[in-house]
């Protein structure tokens, strides 16, 4: 397993050697050494690798990634997996704002809380945060799947599209054209899937709520103006 050290290896040569891999290479297990904080840390991979980054990251870590495995041993700072296409991010501690935001695939796990607008406008990716989050948290979400084990803040899923929220705790408020949903055997099917993927075995799916678009803001209507 090739090991870089951030605290003598410039950030750019990191990344620089994760996007020259060559295909057929025995180099598929990096380790990333004193991230200290470092801001886009393993972006824009695009390789069936596996990175270890051991310690906290800053803005936008895993940005843009394509196939590789990422975990990060500490938090990540705003943006981490943001525009995400396939592959799978895990952040063991908590994630700051807009996690995941725009992501058009792959899985990203949080084991700790997200803060405001996680899921933001996110396109196909699935997101599973073990603790809360924030404010604004899937807005124009428009698609894919949020899971929340714990709790919702302000505004959940506002001007959503099609993407499905699944939350186990409370939610302080609704967004625009958010409603609670059924749960239909097709969602706790889904949803055990997702959470067998992020590692989640001591949750059964029938504990958490759905949450998806009324439908109501597709199209102009003068009585929904105010919502708009």
């Amino acid at each position: 397993m090739p090991t870089i050290d951030l605290a003598v290896t410039p950030l750019r040569e990191l990344n620089q050697t994760l996007h020259a891999i060559p295909a057929g290479s025995n180099d598929i297990s990096f380790e990333v050494l004193n991230p200290r904080g470092s801001h886009s840390v393993a972006v824009g991979i695009d390789a069936p690798v596996s990175v270890e980054v051991r310690g906290s990251v800053g803005y936008y870590c895993a940005g843009m990634n394509s196939e590789a495995t990422i975990t990060v041993h500490g938090s990540a700072g705003p943006g981490v997996a943001e525009n995400m296409m396939s592959g799978a991010v895990f952040v063991k501690g908590d994630a700051s704002q807009y996690a995941g935001a725009t992501g058009r695939g792959g899985l990203l796990v949080i084991e700790g809380n997200a803060s405001s607008r996680c899921g933001i406008s996110m396109k196909g990716m699935d997101i599973v945060v073990r603790g809360n989050v924030g404010h604004m948290s899937a807005f124009m979400a428009q698609s894919g799947n949020l899971v929340v084990l714990g709790d919702a803040g302000d505004a959940l899923g506002d001007s959503l599209y099609e993407a499905r929220l699944f939350v186990r705790g409370s939610v302080k408020s609704l967004g625009a054209d958010c409603i609670a949903k059924e749960m239909r055997p097709e969602h706790l099917d889904i949803l055990r899937g997702l959470l067998d993927r992020a590692g989640i075995t001591d949750v059964s799916p029938k504990e958490f709520t759905r949450y998806g678009s009324a439908r109501t803001l597709y199209n102009f209507n003068i009585d929904n103006a105010e919502a708009y």
